[in-house]
């Protein structure tokens, strides 16, 4: 029987603390996301092993600068370590903090510490404080805080062993208050907001009255009472953060001067930042080295996927040669090979694709790059509505719509925050990169270049930038539909230029391409499954009749070949899939789609890469030939034209449309509850139609 954690440890901290390279060496591949997707607004839980054999459950909060919140991820913090229950239990909290950024990140800490939470101070960044003359004294520090304090290193696992030792052998106690006495409220009051909602605690209390609107826990009557309460008290909650704020730093500063030597000294690490950020974040030089980045990562993406891939497609090939082998001519064979096998394979295949992606996005995060991306791109995005953080989101468009929406949290005004919303699905993702490659390996061949460049790669990267110019475009449209007038400030943290850190890596990256494995798989299984009921029963008679109907009129019944793939395509077309195809087909033939591919268009909603699913799925059942996907879409003959089915235009068509297209159902529905509005998510829904259906039909109109 699987043993039961223990206990919990919460570990907090500033964003860019090395947080998060402490959580995954304490828990490992252990560990599982919550419902937040996403690189920033994650919760993320896992188990750790004490020495003692004790597990326990760490859970890693979005990072914060303190309880007085600007941004989705403070909320989130603020409404967990307010939630009664949470304030009751007072798990553990292992606090990381950066050295070389000590006195900002101590502000968080010492809220923390009046709220009455066990506290254990993790200091990590000490090689980059050393570098830079900064030289902390660890004893005098604990001492001052009441707390025990570890020397941390992510990376390495240095000091872990200390806290794990600590935990196993010591129950930690609830820290002391940094700030005994509360002096933004009057007494009264504060003893009023405590019996009304049965706590002991004074700065829980304070914090209950500045931010009662924003806290779910509370019902109609407890916001209308504490309302009430706070204009009888005239109380005033942007001042009192301020007051709080000043009152803290007006310790913490006298703090570091008795257990902190120096914060002048500058080391070789800020040097190398401060001369590397004169080329990265120049307004000129800095957007073409951005751009000439994103490039490369699109050539990447194609040159270093192509071996796994191919092993990938000639296993599937193997796998399913080996069940008609063994199993006879049948249903069940059919079932396995022409459903499941070819589905899945049309999804596995992809994933060293998108394990590159999200790889090379994790270094760009990891090095801090992304957060000069973030400031270089404040002044273009403004432009269009957004600001600078609409970047991560449209950054992270590339890898999942969902997340990235989900990461407009960081986005403070909500106008910009819906204008980013709106036109983030316009980013290309990770799971139109099966429909692109298929397309593209259609249209180009493997082998052709422009120069020193990948004719594919180039490719990729048109249909990528054909995303980003129509969001910005529609974003300038939408402005003046939403009426973004009042913009937000743009407050960032520069990290400090470093390696990345490659278990961090390539952690992340395992878990969100085994999401993609396993979520995309589920609908896949469902839906090839389906398309092959679908496609193997028809109306009582009708493949029969059609069967008949081959036999009867084929010129030469001596060719096996022919007349099997012919009484097969016959079966197809008049099986239930067949019908269904033809009902949509009048609509999608202005813009070069037969009956097949409008099938795969309507099953792709579910998901994007579900596409190549469908079509490895009706081409398998679509004839016996044995070669690849890509030749059996190439060998496919209009009956009306006598024309390839995929030729130049259809092939052009297809790829604008999915650029264009709604992703997915699992989009919509994310847009419905980030926005709390059917209207938006209606309306995206329409303007994107009506975009990839206009595009798709003047791209063949001209083609053609």
């Amino acid at each position: 029987m699987e043993q039961q954690p223990a206990a919990t440890l919460l570990l907090a901290g500033n964003p860019n603390s090395g947080k998060t390279s402490v959580f995954n060496s304490l828990t490992g591949l252990q560990q599982k996301v919550g419902n937040f997707a996403g690189v920033t607004v994650d919760i993320k839980s896992g188990i750790t092993t004490l020495p003692n054999g004790q597990t326990w459950t760490v859970t890693d909060l979005p990072g914060a600068y303190s309880l007085h919140p600007t941004s989705t991820e403070e909320y989130l913090v603020l409404q967990t370590l307010l939630n009664p229950q949470l304030l009751q239990q007072k798990h553990p909290i292992l606090y990381i903090a950066d050295a070389t950024n000590l006195e900002r990140h101590l502000l968080f800490l010492t809220q923390l510490m009046c709220l009455g939470y066990p506290l254990m101070l993790g200091i990590t960044m000490t090689d980059m404080s050393e570098a830079a003359g900064i030289k902390i004294n660890l004893p005098k520090l604990s001492e001052k805080l009441n707390m025990p304090v570890f020397i941390l290193n992510g990376r390495t696992g240095q000091g872990l062993d200390k806290v794990k030792h600590y935990l196993a052998n010591q129950q930690p106690a609830p820290a002391t208050p940094f700030v005994p006495q509360i002096t933004n409220i009057d007494a009264h009051t504060l003893q009023t907001i405590k019996q009304q909602f049965n706590t002991q605690n004074d700065y829980a209390a304070e914090l209950l009255l500045q931010h009662y609107e924003q806290l779910p826990f509370f019902t109609p009557d407890d916001r209308q009472f504490l309302s009430r309460l706070a204009q009888k008290a005239q109380f005033k909650s942007l001042h009192a953060q301020v007051a709080d704020t000043m009152q803290r730093f007006d310790q913490i500063t006298p703090l570091l001067a008795k257990t902190v030597n120096t914060y002048t000294a500058r080391g070789n690490n800020l040097s190398l930042t401060a001369r590397l950020d004169q080329w990265l974040t120049h307004p000129i030089g800095g957007l073409l080295i951005f751009f000439l980045l994103l490039f490369g990562l699109f050539q990447a993406i194609f040159s270093f996927a192509t071996y796994p891939m191919d092993w990938i497609e000639g296993s599937f090939a193997m796998l399913s040669d080996w069940v008609k082998t063994v199993l006879p001519d049948g249903l069940l064979a059919s079932l396995l090979t022409d459903g499941l096998l070819a589905g899945l394979s049309g999804i596995v295949i992809f994933v060293p694709q998108i394990a590159i992606l999200f790889f090379l996005i994790g270094i760009l995060e990891e090095s801090g790059y992304m957060a000069r991306a973030v400031y270089l791109s404040d002044n273009l995005m403004r432009r269009f509505g957004m600001n600078g953080r609409s970047l991560v989101s449209l950054f992270s468009g590339m890898a999942c719509a969902v997340p990235a929406i989900m990461a407009t949290r960081t986005i403070t005004n909500q106008k910009e925050r819906l204008l980013t919303i709106m036109v983030t699905p316009l980013i290309s993702c990770s799971a139109r990169i099966p429909v692109y490659t298929i397309l593209v390996a259609l249209l180009i061949p493997q082998h052709l270049t422009w120069g020193f460049f990948n004719a594919q790669g180039l490719m990729m990267l048109t249909l990528y930038l054909a995303g980003i110019l129509a969001a910005f475009g529609v974003a300038a449209l939408l402005k003046q539909l939403i009426g973004t007038r009042e913009l937000s400030f743009l407050a960032l943290e520069l990290p400090p230029y470093r390696l990345p850190y490659w278990k961090n890596l390539l952690i992340g990256t395992w878990q969100k391409v085994w999401v993609f494995i396993t979520e995309a798989g589920k609908i896949i299984l469902l839906i090839s499954l389906l398309l092959w009921g679908l496609a193997n029963f028809g109306p009582a008679g009708k493949m029969e009749a059609a069967e008949k109907q081959v036999t009867a009129t084929l010129a030469n019944p001596a060719d096996t070949l022919a007349l099997q793939t012919l009484i097969a395509e016959a079966r197809l077309e008049n099986s239930y899939i067949g019908h269904l195809g033809k009902v949509i087909e009048p609509v999608i033939a202005p813009i070069g789609f037969d009956w097949k591919i409008g099938i795969a268009l309507l099953t792709s909603f579910a998901a994007r890469e579900v596409f190549v699913g469908t079509m490895a799925t009706i081409y398998s059942v679509g004839g016996n030939d044995e070669s690849n996907l890509r030749q059996k879409m190439r060998a496919q003959m209009n009956p009306k034209t006598n024309q390839p089915v995929f030729n130049a235009a259809t092939i052009l068509s297809l790829l604008v449309f999915y650029i264009f297209a709604m992703q997915c159902m699992s989009t919509l529905a994310i847009v419905k509850r980030e926005t709390n509005s059917w209207k938006w998510t209606l309306l995206q829904l329409v303007y994107m139609t009506v975009m990839a259906y206009t595009a798709s039909w003047l791209v063949y109109s001209v083609m053609s």
